[in-house]
């Protein structure tokens, strides 16, 4: 809801262009009914671990940064870690993994354009991470039997 709140309103978000509006709304709009359509279970989740938020202590890794701290299937939060972190949690969904991937994606690209961000370069990486968001969803086509 946050992130579409930014994307969603050009005040929030005043140099975002047409196109990539209408592509993240749509992306997160679609991309999470499919996530939630699924009826996957659903579990306690960090909603952001990536190496970040991860720090190392005399009795091992600590997760910081808790405030999107969420539930969702763990294919959520395996989304942000290196891809063969998840061939440590047998059941992965792939399919799932690869929807969630793209989901983070749309999220963080959404960040990147509010236009309090205060991320160094977040504008760039923004744009770095809508490219990555573009091709997951065209793997995502093509899997779905849209691609030629």
């Amino acid at each position: 809801a946050d992130a579409l709140r930014v994307v969603e309103d050009p005040a929030v978000s005043p140099d975002l262009g047409a196109a990539e509006r209408a592509l993240l709304t749509d992306t997160l709009h679609g991309i999470s009914r499919a996530i939630l359509d699924r009826g996957t279970r659903q579990q306690l989740l960090h909603g952001e671990p990536h190496p970040g938020n991860l720090l190392a202590t005399a009795d091992g890794p600590l997760f910081i940064d808790l405030e999107t701290a969420c539930q969702g299937p763990v294919e959520f939060d395996l989304a942000h870690a290196p891809e063969d972190v998840a061939a440590y949690y047998p059941g992965t969904d792939p399919g799932l993994l690869a929807d969630c991937r793209i989901l983070s994606l749309a999220l963080a690209v959404s960040w990147r354009w509010d236009r309090d961000d205060q991320l160094p370069d977040g504008r760039r990486r923004g744009r770095e991470w809508l490219a990555q968001m573009r091709a997951g969803l065209g793997r995502r086509e093509h899997a779905a039997g849209g691609g030629h």
